[in-house]
């Protein structure tokens, strides 16, 4: 089960991915493409709020909505929240990856993507 440490690591991992908090939100951590928000963490739920198109939160609320739930104050713009303690690692780093692929520019995105697309050793 991944920690609140554990998605912190995951988007800071990302390229030009930053933390800001947030001081009027209660020093809310965010996480950031340059100015731009995908994630954050630490609003005193067990989960971690996540950037999404508003197909893939219906998605993933048809899914799992014991995993999956409406972002509070985001959620009608597609974000969701997704509950730490029940979420499997691989899909919470992929959602991760995702949200920060719908909020950072194009060449951040393909420069990333050229440079996970290396050639395997022989």
């Amino acid at each position: 089960m991944p920690t609140e440490h554990d998605v912190r690591a995951m988007m800071l991992a990302l390229p030009e991915a930053h933390e800001v908090v947030i001081a009027n939100w209660g020093d809310q951590p965010t996480f950031r493409v340059r100015k731009k928000m995908f994630g954050l963490v630490g609003y005193g739920a067990p989960t971690v709020c996540l950037k999404a198109t508003k197909e893939t939160q219906a998605a993933l609320l048809q899914e799992d909505p014991d995993v999956f739930l409406v972002a509070p104050f985001f959620g009608r713009w597609g974000w969701i929240d997704v509950v730490l303690d029940r979420v499997d690692s691989e899909e919470l780093a992929e959602l991760v990856e995702e949200a920060w692929r719908l909020t950072a520019p194009k060449r951040v995105v393909a420069a990333y993507d050229a440079g996970r697309a290396t050639p395997p050793r022989t």
